[in-house]
């Protein structure tokens, strides 16, 4: 989502509001199938231009007519597309078929002003740890509660960049810590502190900080991994104890190169870890030299990292553990579990290209704690249900 949203800002930062008028257009609840999820975002501007996607293409141009009624009368409004509806789905002029029901809200955006829903995730992307943001989408009384008012937590549960409505960090401050432990994103049903029946609905998105992913290794076939990961968005450090692999040139979209000892590995890595960052590490091993990746496979199992995985033959990385134990290294059966060898999915791969590929998609899949199989056999719904 934090990648989607830097677009977002680029567009925002570049549009001339002198001349045009834009609006943030949000997702905020899906019940049934949806081709996004909630948290998918839309800049538009009154021109029909648009950044990023809250459907595959079957919404945005209703959603940019509601877009302009919105700015027109400078106020939000939820939208609801059914797609489960066939007399719905004619009114728009498409065949959806997705059998879902969508929420969107619509924030008319005005620069000037300091709670511009854009201009208050901005402050979401620089942050190393994950953070919570719960925005109301329907309220019973919004002269105390407006449409669109947020509420903004750090992992400490402390509010940032903006002092929230009171209304809503008495209704939504727990519940939303609870979200931002948890790790996952809610949609949530709040009764009005009245005790009249009343309530209001808000969508807590848990933004967590990208992947951090450590390469141990300068070969060439790091350089398509580095491209097609830092395409994903993830923090990306390419390390190696020989200076002359990690040439700037080759490396370029590298957020950083480093030179350490095989020793230091570990010290490299937990130095760097983010806080919070959970689920979301990786480090793997491609040097294509067995005795340094020997050694910095010693160092790094015991490091809490989520996935480590080392390149080459199964037999390779079973000797590696051989070795370490006739050394006297012990592991536990967690730091074990988490270790991969051979890296990356059963794609054919074959190339550098497509090899990077194949990992890439097994570090997301573990990420996302999916097992990277043909979706037809998955009995469940391809995502879980805010």
């Amino acid at each position: 989502m934090l990648l989607e949203l830097r677009r977002l800002l680029a567009a925002y930062d570049a549009t001339d509001f002198t001349q045009r008028q834009g609006a943030l257009v949000t997702v905020v609840r899906v019940a049934g199938s949806a081709y996004r999820r909630p948290g998918a975002r839309l800049f538009m501007t009154d021109d029909g231009r648009w950044t990023g996607a809250i459907s595959g293409g079957c919404l945005e141009g209703d959603a940019l007519r509601k877009a302009r009624q919105a700015i027109l009368a400078r106020q939000p409004r939820l939208v609801t597309y059914d797609t489960m509806d066939d007399e719905s789905s004619a009114k728009l002029g498409i065949g959806l078929g997705c059998n879902g029901v969508i929420d969107v809200l619509i924030e008319p955006l005005d620069p000037a002003r300091p709670d511009n829903p854009l201009a208050l995730l901005r402050g979401c992307l620089g942050l190393k740890q994950p953070v919570a943001v719960a925005t109301v989408f329907a309220t019973p009384q919004p002269e105390r509660l407006p449409l669109g008012a947020r509420l903004m937590l750090n992992a400490s549960g402390q509010s940032f960049d903006f002092e929230p409505n009171n209304w809503l960090k008495q209704l939504a401050a727990s519940p939303a810590e609870a979200a931002l432990q948890a790790g996952k994103s809610a949609v949530l049903d709040l009764a009005w502190p009245t005790n009249d029946g009343l309530s209001c609905q808000v969508f807590v998105e848990v933004l967590l900080p990208p992947p951090q992913l450590f390469i141990f290794g300068g070969g060439p076939d790091v350089v398509p991994l580095v491209a097609q990961a830092k395409g994903l968005g993830w923090q990306v450090t390419v390390t190696d104890d020989c200076l002359a692999h990690l040439s700037p040139k080759r490396f370029a979209e590298a957020d950083e190169l480093v030179a350490v000892p095989r020793q230091e590995a570990a010290s490299l890595v937990r130095a760097r870890l983010q806080i919070g960052a959970g689920g979301r590490t990786a480090a793997l091993l491609m040097s294509h030299s067995y005795n340094y990746d020997l050694a910095v496979l010693r160092q790094l199992l015991p490091t809490p990292l989520h996935y480590l995985g080392v390149m080459g033959p199964r037999n390779r990385g079973e000797k590696m553990l051989a070795e370490l134990a006739r050394q006297g290294e012990t592991y536990t059966e967690a730091q074990l579990a988490r270790l991969h060898y051979p890296v990356g999915l059963d794609l054919g791969a074959e190339t550098p290209e497509e090899i990077a590929l194949a990992i890439v998609a097994e570090l997301l899949a573990s990420f996302n704690d999916r097992d990277g199989a043909f979706l037809k056999h998955r009995a469940s719904p391809i995502h879980e249900r805010a």
